[in-house]
């Protein structure tokens, strides 16, 4: 019975056990990241509403620029997670389905009434199925070790910043806001086309992995004269820069067909083509 009725003890003090484990900062880190860049996308909308076009296209930039980081760093610390790939996706849709989309409505596509917000809304579902399809592609056990150098479709982060070359051009004196409306639309429509496309597109992973001894220290000169004329001279470097990066996409669709059918007759008929490693177009890139 004293099994069933054990005694009272009022001066006894029970330890209370840890329901959480203490976590990792290198876990909570790329989250972090993640977390500040889709504030900036969401400070970008309403910055737009205030007037102030330059700054809310400079922090969709910046949400770029931290979307290539939270990945990297999550890499680095051994910190990726299926967790901060959702909490990534979501945030990409935000900044550069969302966010992007609603900058250009209010800077040009408005003049195009209800057919400019049916571009908006085509950028913004784009956006979503392009990434819908890339956490779907993480889990794809069969694809070969070589594909993870190209990305399936433009990534997003890409597509905003391309998508946002009106812009750049409108700062740096053309008159797109005058007179460019309907070309924006068509070109606004071309890239939601090019994300959700299945044109591979190089992502360059392993691009620098080894790098020459007597290439390093023009690399190193190459790389100040580039941020030099990036701070000098921004919205005519983005502006090269996307011009460059679209003319390179019939470059990577040419080398991807020529390493798919090296793969192709390289592969015996009948055994399955499965890679070392499950490279879909990105690793889930953070915690």
């Amino acid at each position: 019975m004293s099994d069933l009725f054990p005694p009272f003890e009022p001066e006894r003090v029970e330890t209370k056990r840890a329901r959480f484990k203490p976590i990792p900062f290198r876990l909570i880190a790329p989250n972090v990241i993640t977390l500040l860049a889709l504030c900036l996308g969401l400070t970008a909308m309403r910055l737009v509403v205030e007037g102030k076009l330059e700054t809310a296209t400079i922090c969709i930039l910046i949400a770029a620029a931290l979307d290539g980081v939270d990945g990297r760093l999550a890499r680095l610390l051994k910190g990726t997670s299926r967790f901060g790939a959702e909490l990534d996706s979501l945030s990409d849709f935000v900044n550069f389905g969302v966010a992007t989309g609603y900058v250009l409505w209010v800077f040009v596509l408005h003049d195009l009434k209800s057919f400019g917000w049916i571009i908006v809304l085509t950028l913004a579902c784009a956006m979503a199925l392009r990434l819908a399809r890339f956490n779907v592609m993480i889990d794809d056990p069969n694809r070969p070790e070589w594909q993870k150098n190209f990305f399936v479709g433009m990534p997003a982060p890409a597509g905003a910043i391309t998508a946002m070359l009106p812009l750049y051009l409108q700062f740096i004196g053309v008159p797109v806001q005058d007179y460019g409306a309907p070309f924006v639309g068509l070109y606004i429509l071309f890239i939601a086309f090019l994300t959700i496309s299945r044109i591979p597109c190089y992502a360059g992973k392993t691009l620098g992995t080894r790098i020459p001894r007597d290439q390093v220290l023009p690399i190193f000169v190459a790389v100040v004269i580039v941020a030099g004329l990036l701070f000098a001279y921004p919205f005519e470097v983005l502006a090269l820069i996307v011009v460059a990066y679209l003319a390179l996409i019939p470059v990577s669709v040419a080398r991807y067909r020529k390493l798919e059918r090296e793969h192709a007759a390289a592969v015996p008929a009948g055994i399955p083509a499965n890679g070392p490693t499950p490279a879909a177009e990105e690793v889930p890139p953070q915690a």
